[in-house]
């Protein structure tokens, strides 16, 4: 009797260490499934996860890679990685240019044009000059800022955005000052010839404008500067987008004769006329009669 008891023991036992080990075995592999001819599967490489271009994250093993790629290979493999990369560096980049050339509509709305341009002219990195006032450099932003309200009966004369990322939609703070008189552009690397055709709402306060240094300004550009008919000077030294740079100054002088043109030399990009006693001697030199 107790004997039977005990192989009905280990008989029950047996069975249920049957059980338990059969969901063990269906995770491991469930039933062997030959890739190939290599190892088995599991249930996660039998699942899509993971399985894309990108060979960090393929969990097949027995992908056939083709030797002689190499590098290249790999590169291709990652190369929508680094595209993507690339996208979003593009997209914050824009975004940020965006935000920094975001009109302060608040500032305008309670203290007029001239703090609003003021402030965002400061917040870039550049300087003004009131009526009447010493520089303010952008160091004194949080001074100017709680001055605004005397300054707010003051002109804007003079500002100094050069090497600010100013572009055509940071114009917007600008265009629209009353008494504007110099305006700074050098060395700034968003200022294209879309910008400079919308500089024509200065034309009657404008005295003093320098384009010194931006990559991006040409021919074409300078050409929508005739708007400004109260410019006296200009500096359009060191553009190298212009291809010809004594002939655009001879067009921007003929353009706006009252104004002082800078910047360019009228030989460069001219070829000298020969000189007449070396024509001579180059006949002679070929034996042609004079």
């Amino acid at each position: 009797m107790i004997e039977q008891l005990r192989r009905r023991g280990r008989q029950t036992l047996s069975e249920e260490r049957t059980k338990m080990a059969a969901p063990r075995a269906l995770l491991r592999a469930g039933h062997l499934a030959w890739w190939g001819g290599g190892t088995p599967r599991t249930l996660s490489s039998q699942s899509n996860f993971g399985q894309g271009p990108n060979p960090s994250y393929d969990l097949n093993p027995n992908r056939a890679r083709d030797p002689q790629q190499g590098l290249v290979a790999s590169m291709a493999a990652r190369f929508y990685d680094v595209e993507q990369l690339r996208e979003w560096i593009f997209r914050f980049s824009s975004w940020n240019l965006y935000r920094k050339n975001k009109v302060f509509s608040y500032t305008l709305k309670h203290h007029g044009p001239n703090v609003a341009a003021a402030h965002f002219v400061l917040s870039q990195g550049g300087a003004v000059r009131f009526q009447d006032h010493e520089w303010i450099l952008p160091r004194d932003k949080k001074q100017f800022l709680r001055n605004s309200l005397h300054f707010q009966k003051l002109l804007l004369e003079e500002v100094d955005a050069s090497g600010c990322v100013i572009n055509y939609y940071g114009l917007e703070n600008l265009v629209f000052l009353p008494s504007l008189r110099s305006l700074r552009l050098c060395g700034c690397p968003f200022v294209d010839d879309w910008c400079l055709s919308r500089l024509h709402s200065l034309g009657g306060s404008l005295q003093e404008l320098s384009l010194a240094g931006c990559p991006q300004v040409t021919e074409r550009g300078l050409a929508c500067l005739h708007h400004l008919w109260n410019l006296r000077r200009l500096d359009i030294s060191n553009l190298p987008a212009v291809s010809n740079k004594g002939l655009t100054q001879i067009l921007v002088e003929e353009m706006l004769p009252h104004c002082e043109v800078v910047g360019a030399d009228y030989a460069d990009g001219l070829e000298p006329l020969p000189e007449e006693g070396v024509c001579v001697e180059d006949k002679a030199d070929s034996g042609v009669a004079t």
